[in-house]
């Protein structure tokens, strides 16, 4: 993409932005002009011993608060940053609580990032079983916000 006519200065300051706050990318957009930066993931492959350490001399996994929620089944995690509304707006009733049943598809949470309002489907139908977050709570990306069974 040709940057003729971009203002430099404001990549620079969307790049800042980018490592400041640890993210992946980042999209502006006005009437005319949209600019998206993005950071190159680097995979660095690493060859394994050819002697199997034993399990007990592996160092220990950092496990994220909250990560045995995130491997169930059930789980709907977080797909971006942002901030987690479990209403469509203030004291409106909330989509869901503990015991509703929901269908795949239907809406369950809200995740504000970026000024934009993203509607969580659930991915599967079930009963809500549990709610990890409360209205108004930052969230991580993949980080579990219900259970679904």
């Amino acid at each position: 993409m040709s940057t003729k006519g971009v203002d430099q200065d404001l990549i620079r300051q969307l790049a800042d932005i980018l490592t400041e706050t640890d993210l992946s990318e980042i999209e502006v957009e006005t009437d005319d002009l949209k600019v998206r930066v993005a950071r190159q993931s680097q995979v660095v492959n690493v060859a394994a011993p050819i002697a199997a350490a034993p399990a007990a001399a592996a160092p220990a996994a950092i496990v994220p608060e909250g990560s045995s929620k995130a491997a169930h089944p059930g789980a709907v995690l977080s797909p971006m940053v942002g901030t987690v509304y479990v209403a469509a707006e203030p004291g409106a009733a909330a989509f869901v609580s503990v015991g509703t049943q929901v269908t795949q598809g239907q809406t369950v949470l809200i995740v504000e990032a970026m000024k934009t309002m993203n509607q969580i489907p659930a991915p599967t139908s079930g009963t809500v079983k549990e709610i990890l977050v409360e209205d108004g709570q930052p969230v991580e990306f993949g980080e579990p916000l219900l259970i679904i069974e």
